[in-house]
């Protein structure tokens, strides 16, 4: 199934897998809505795909804090009233922190609820009345191989994968019948991301062998990280699949991974 002509949403389109997957969407022919809080990074992105060809008619910039109910839904709104109706989301914002439970990192706890799981509900919510009223629609969420298995210095943020995990599962068999698909994207660890860049438990990024401020798989081999080009790829892969297929869940690692 082509993407040409189709309309996506893309949340956390500023940077790292959202960029990716933003342009990867927006270069295969969908009118794609940036989703981010940083409405300048948005501008210089579209700028970026508009000099590569992509009309600028077919893109638009939305200041987006997933975590606020209204602000998913005016997202929603705009893409709508300017682009036409929606085909596909990406939930794609997301935080990580490594924090021990014992540090009692609240507020980072806070913040990875806040946009793990709120912003992923609230982007269902805003979306799934409208594809199932068309019998037409397609939610992926960027979720983690951390919704299989657990990690230490990880609970939480474990956590808030499982909780996608479950949410986009239980969400498909609901609407099993109604042409609405549910898709999860499980990566392994990635290169060019920022999701570390402001973790304050040093305790527990050091168990890790992170550190922080530095680019995300700084000292790994070529084989023990993806690109977020490969995240990307993996989001085509879904969207592209026959009407008649669900791609429902696809995790995808390094090779060198253990």
């Amino acid at each position: 199934m082509s993407c040409e002509g189709r309309i996506a949403i893309v949340t956390g389109s500023s940077s790292g897998i959202g960029q990716a997957i933003a342009t990867t969407l927006a270069l295969q022919g969908c009118s794609v809505a940036l989703a981010a809080r940083r409405i300048e990074v948005l501008e210089k992105l579209k700028s970026d795909l508009v000099a590569k060809g992509v009309s600028s008619s077919k893109i638009i910039c939305c200041k987006t804090d997933v975590a606020v109910r209204q602000s998913v839904l005016d997202l929603v709104s705009l893409t709508e009233s300017s682009l036409g109706p929606i085909d596909i989301l990406v939930n794609c914002a997301g935080v990580m922190y490594f924090t021990l439970m014992k540090n009692c990192n609240m507020d980072e706890w806070d913040r990875t609820i806040d946009t793990n799981i709120k912003g992923v509900t609230n982007g269902f919510g805003a979306v799934l009345p409208l594809f199932l009223s068309r019998s037409n629609g397609h939610i992926i969420t960027i979720s983690s191989d951390a919704g299989r298995r657990v990690f230490p210095s990880l609970a939480v943020y474990c956590a808030s994968k499982t909780f996608v995990e479950v949410l986009s599962e239980g969400t498909r068999r609901e609407v099993v019948g109604t042409g609405v698909k549910i898709t999860t994207i499980q990566p392994g660890d990635v290169g060019g991301t920022e999701l570390i860049m402001k973790n304050s438990d040093t305790e527990a990024a050091s168990k890790m062998g992170v550190t922080i401020g530095a680019p995300v798989g700084e000292g790994f081999n070529r084989n023990q990280l993806l690109d977020t080009q490969d995240v990307a790829d993996a989001v085509l892969y879904a969207v592209t699949a026959p009407k008649h297929v669900a791609v429902n869940e696809i995790l995808i690692e390094p090779r060198d991974q253990e």
